[in-house]
């Protein structure tokens, strides 16, 4: 049953740059993303734009295991369901690239409805800190408040066992060779 005001949407493909824009247009707290693997932008019937999300490697160094991406930033206009959504596109993108994990982090005061809805789990709170340290300064761009970290399992990551250069090298003489005897 969808709740009132809700209207039939729909999920598109959306280039970084547009949704950047929608961000830095209708976030409530953060500007746009610096980057992202991939954007998707959910329309309504009329083809209006209701909301994005971007999504890209972890912020944080020690989660950018290859394998993760982070839904860094999402936004809407406020209309019902969304949220909820994108984060389950967001989810079958990253599952249908071949990645494992997705994450991304709210502030302590929104409720993760939307997140829970698309299936995904509470992590825990993460510590609110500045990214100014001594040594590296920086300026914050946004209040530091408490977050949570939440998480979608898709897949456990494979051991993937790629050539050597010198197989690659040798199959790419070999094919060269062969290709030379067949000239002759």
């Amino acid at each position: 049953m969808k709740p009132d005001g809700a209207v039939p949407l729909r999920v598109v493909p959306c280039s970084n740059e547009r949704a950047k824009a929608y961000v830095t247009a209708n976030h409530r707290h953060h500007g746009a993303s610096v980057q992202g693997r991939f954007s998707l932008a959910v329309i309504d019937d009329s083809c209006a734009v209701r909301g994005v999300v971007i999504v890209g490697r972890p912020v944080a160094r020690l989660l950018d295991d290859g394998w993760t991406l982070e839904v860094n930033r999402l936004a809407t206009d406020g209309c019902p369901n969304a949220c909820s959504i994108l984060y389950g596109a967001a989810r079958r993108v990253a599952k249908e690239m071949g990645y494992a994990k997705l994450i991304t982090y709210i502030r302590e005061d929104e409720p993760g409805i939307s997140l829970r809805a698309s299936g995904w789990k509470y992590e825990g709170p993460i510590r609110a800190r500045s990214w100014d340290m001594p040594g590296r300064h920086r300026t914050d761009k946004t209040e530091i408040v408490r977050r949570g970290r939440w998480s979608v399992q898709m897949a456990e990551p494979t051991a993937i066992r790629w050539p050597t250069v010198e197989t690659i090298q040798g199959d790419l003489l070999l094919s060269g060779a062969a290709q030379a005897g067949a000239r002759t």
